[in-house]
């Protein structure tokens, strides 16, 4: 199934190129099916690491975990920041829908309907009306309208679908239209709607924490700034609580991840949902980083925001950036790469990455023709050197149920056996990959590469020999009398039937490195069966 086709024939009729994405399934190889396959371990995210250790970190100090609202109404932003809230409301993101429409069944749709091959009488409009004012009034969700239709008139999804399509594009052509609600910009927005909800309903002192995302409209994401990011957050309610307990939390929470110092000093932002001059930056000394760095921001909550949530309670709150805390941890210097390194992050593959990616092409699937691989290597290995002309008998008896002979061959004279580069060893080194020979190494590359390298363990004849005796078996299998093969100079891993697994060649040539595997190897290997 052609892909692309899918694609074209989906803008023409989505339904039809659905039903055919089934045939775009293939059967896996033997062994990539279960159970032969078997999930390893994965790695985990260092900001999801981070965030793992900030939730023991608090419940370590005794705070119960919350989830606060993520969609906060703008009257909210206006309540708790008072006449900061154009400004904050600036960096929100609003939210939007979709309208519902009155959509009209007329004689003209009707008759194009009918057109499309569907008989229709007054049971089936009068069930096609009431689907669509169900769908008005929010009693038919988006996701089951298409079945709605369908079952309305008696047909099948896929007709239902391109009467949607062809007959009613109003509901295509629908534009969204805002809301008055704003994703999460500070935690400290769902921390009041979750207070109002509880201040008084719980026992005193009320320790709680958040951490999750926030969204915030920057003018651009940079090394320091996503638009979306997440706020490990806690709040303690009390009848009474003093500045210093937000020092307290701050330093018993960051000894966790081991800083050992702390400075506390005034904000400069001043934020109106704060007490006056109650916001603290807090600054920790790292002894691994040997600095002192921001880390979090404290302060006592506004009894003037507070009013407005019926709550007469003292509330200190504190808030620590995950993102930061993550740069921090593991030394990284930009928060994009760091999240997003799949989008922004170096690609990188080690040497020992790319070894594992570069394999024999053609390999025996016999035992026998393993053991057949094994004797035309060894044979090799012994007459390797021998002059030219010169024909050497690998193997030679019963193969897979027939008799055979296998030759190793150099028929020209005034040479040996094998060229000069037969034995040479693929090295990968600073993500080139390079045939080293086995002696008397005098290229600069070559030499570096097996100074610094990483040896595959495989060498020239390896390959070629498994190509071989992988051939043999085909022949034997096809009851073919005779095969032959000779690799005179070798320009490309194929010459030496070895094979580059995509991943790795997108990244030799995205990098600019090199694939230098030529030499001189002059084998002849042939096979004959025997009557």
């Amino acid at each position: 199934m052609d892909k692309k086709k899918l694609v074209k024939l989906a803008k023409k009729d989505f339904e039809k190129a659905w039903t055919m994405t089934s045939k775009t399934l293939h059967k896996p190889h033997h062994d990539d099916e279960y159970p032969r396959i078997h999930l390893k371990t994965g790695k985990s995210h260092m900001l999801y690491d981070t965030v793992a250790q900030l939730r023991q970190a608090y419940l370590n100090l005794g705070f119960n975990e919350a989830v606060n609202p993520v969609f906060i109404e703008e009257e909210h932003i206006y309540k708790q920041f008072g006449p900061e809230a154009p400004a904050v409301l600036d960096r929100c993101f609003y939210t939007a829908g979709l309208p519902r429409p009155d959509i009209g069944i007329g004689m003209d749709k009707i008759e194009k309907i009918e057109k499309m091959g569907v008989d229709l009488d007054d049971a089936r409009i009068d069930g096609l009306k009431e689907v669509f004012r169900g769908y008005k009034k929010g009693d038919v969700s988006g996701d089951d309208l298409v079945l709605e239709v369908s079952q309305a008139l008696n047909v099948k999804n896929n007709m239902g679908l391109r009467i949607l399509e062809k007959i009613f594009p109003e509901i295509r052509e629908l534009t969204p239209i805002a809301h008055k609600t704003t994703l999460r910009s500070h935690m400290t927005s769902g921390w009041f709607i979750t207070l109002q909800n509880i201040h008084n309903k719980r026992q005193l002192p009320l320790k709680l924490f958040s951490i999750d995302r926030c969204f915030r409209r920057e003018q651009r994401e940079d090394a320091s700034h996503l638009t979306t990011y997440h706020s490990a957050s806690c709040v303690i309610v009390d009848d009474e609580i003093s500045l210093d307990m937000g020092k307290a939390v701050s330093e018993s929470l960051l000894e966790y991840f081991g800083f050992e110092k702390f400075k506390f000093t005034p904000d400069e932002k001043k934020s109106k949902y704060y007490i006056a001059g109650t916001q603290t930056e807090v600054y920790g000394y790292h002894p691994k980083l040997k600095e002192w760095v921001e880390v979090a921001t404290f302060g006592m909550y506004s009894p003037i925001a507070l009013a407005k949530y019926g709550i007469d309670k003292d509330v200190m709150n504190l808030g620590v950036g995950v993102e930061r805390i993550a740069m921090l941890l593991y030394n990284q210097t930009d928060v994009r790469e760091m999240v997003y390194p799949q989008t922004y992050g170096k690609w990188k593959l080690s040497d020992r990455d790319l070894a594992t990616m570069l394999r024999i092409n053609y390999y025996p699937a016999t035992r026998e023709g393993q053991h057949l691989m094994n004797n035309i290597v060894t044979a090799f290995k012994e007459h390797g050197d021998t002059p030219s002309p010169c024909e050497f008998t690998a193997f030679e008896g019963e193969f897979l149920g027939k008799d055979i002979e296998v030759k190793v061959v150099e028929p020209e004279k005034g040479t040996k056996l094998l060229g000069p580069a037969a034995w040479n060893t693929v090295y990968i080194n600073q993500g080139d990959i390079i045939g080293v020979p086995a002696k008397d190494v005098t290229d600069e590359n070559a030499l570096n590469a097996l100074e610094n390298g990483i040896s595959t363990e495989i060498n020239y004849m390896d390959g070629i020999c498994a190509d071989a005796a992988y051939k043999i078996e085909e022949m034997v299998v096809s009851g073919a009398g005779k095969v032959t093969l000779r690799v005179p100079i070798s320009r490309s891993i194929s010459d030496i039937n070895l094979r580059l697994e995509d991943v790795a060649l997108n990244y030799i040539t995205s990098k600019n490195k090199a694939i230098d595997v030529r030499g001189p190897v002059f084998c002849t290997i042939t096979c004959t069966l025997k009557e």
